[in-house]
């Protein structure tokens, strides 16, 4: 991949469209171009199907980290502080949880100095406390859509009003 390619993969994800055209636009890319390199990216294996879903691993975002994560209790601490953890560069996933834990991030990097970047970038917030991070060693289930964990018979009987 160079540069072209993770500026059509970025646009992708940032405008939430799959259209040459569209893509042309956000990048300044030719659209005959955006044709020949989705073409290519597919054959790669990087994007994975017509939802223009990406295979991270392919993509050079191989390592998974998951982070536990304490702050100081104070009153709305959980949207002031998952919001700079939202905004950590790198961070795709924030939960604020019950148990001991407060918060759970989830992030993609390609290295080991991106997850020192990262977790440098969490010791920055004031109000955390401490963070216990994780490398993912194996996937075993990554559903980008939950509807496909369901059998359509139990959605409706939970969902259909």
């Amino acid at each position: 991949m160079d540069e072209k390619d993770i500026q059509i993969l970025t646009a992708i994800a940032k405008e939430g469209t799959a259209s040459p055209d569209e893509i042309e636009d956000a990048t300044g890319i030719p659209k005959s171009t955006v044709h020949y390199r989705l073409n290519q990216l597919r054959e790669s294996g990087v994007i994975t199907n017509d939802l223009y879903d990406i295979d991270l691993k392919k993509a050079g975002l191989s390592i998974t980290l998951i982070s536990e994560i304490w702050a100081e209790f104070e009153e709305g601490y959980h949207e002031s502080v998952g919001e700079k953890l939202a905004a950590v560069e790198g961070v795709n996933q924030v939960y604020f949880t019950m148990g001991d834990t407060d918060f759970v991030a989830i992030a993609h990097v390609a290295n080991r100095e991106m997850v020192e970047s990262l977790v440098e970038d969490y010791e920055a917030i004031e109000e955390l406390e401490r963070t216990s991070s994780k490398f993912v060693i194996t996937t075993v289930k990554d559903e980008q859509n939950p509807l496909n964990d369901f059998e359509a018979e139990t959605l409706i009987e939970a969902l259909a009003k």
